[in-house]
């Protein structure tokens, strides 16, 4: 089952709505939450995942493209923002334990997943972004059951 959200107006404003309703649909799981984001560059990956940290409370929000990984940790939540666009071979993200960030009560935001396929959790949600600068096309595919909770939550 795959659903088709057209932004209409592209703008940052409405890929941070979609994002924080993303946040609010995850945020009672109680176990770990993997979201691919796949798109090309600047369709607004970096935007979506921003927007969703920032829902949990987070201001301050970097892109993980040099370092990988960005994580986030309160009390109530742990995020973890992967950027694989800079990785040249999959095994680079075994080097910095990527098992260890898919414990329990983990939001993982993974971009350029297809870039690290082979040693990335299996995604619980595929969000592929596409379009042009008037327009973007999101195609929300749930891979698991908790993924379907969440698109069915989604309301699209």
């Amino acid at each position: 089952m795959e659903f088709i959200l057209r932004l209409e107006r592209y703008t940052e404003k409405n890929i941070i709505k979609f994002a924080h309703k993303l946040a609010q649909c995850t945020n009672n799981l109680i176990n770990s939450f993997v979201v691919y984001l796949e798109g090309d560059l600047g369709a607004g990956k970096t935007t979506l995942a921003r927007g969703f940290i920032q829902w949990h409370g987070f201001d301050r929000v970097k892109s993980p493209t040099y370092t990988l990984v960005e994580s986030y940790k309160s009390d109530l939540v742990h995020i973890h923002h992967f950027d694989c666009y800079r990785i040249s071979d999959p095994e680079e993200l075994e080097y910095i334990g990527i098992r260890d960030y898919s414990g329990t009560d983990n939001l993982i935001l993974i971009e350029w997943p297809e870039l690290a396929s082979r040693s990335i959790p299996k995604s619980d949600l595929i969000i592929s972004i596409s379009g042009d600068g008037k327009h973007r096309d999101m195609s929300i595919t749930p891979t698991s059951e908790p993924g379907e909770l969440v698109l069915l939550c989604l309301d699209i």
